[in-house]
């Protein structure tokens, strides 16, 4: 089993990424990775249809609530 190239790990995460060193450390190798771009997966921009879902689900305007504080 190999290691983690540790080392090169905290290079890519402070200088990179420009993480301090606290905030490197309470990252998960898997969120790292993330980070860094690892993974294949890249996230497509968001379509109008799914803004309008989130829209829909999430109004700006107040609520019935809101206007009896």
């Amino acid at each position: 089993m190999s290691g983690l190239d540790w080392p090169g790990l905290m290079r890519a995460g402070v200088q990179e990424l420009r993480l301090r060193p606290a905030e490197f450390w309470a990252l998960s190798p898997a969120e790292l990775a993330l980070m860094l771009g690892a993974g294949g997966a890249v996230a497509r921009p968001m379509g109008r249809a799914r803004l309008d879902e989130l829209l829909a689900r999430f109004p700006d305007a107040p609520t019935r609530m809101e206007g009896l504080k």
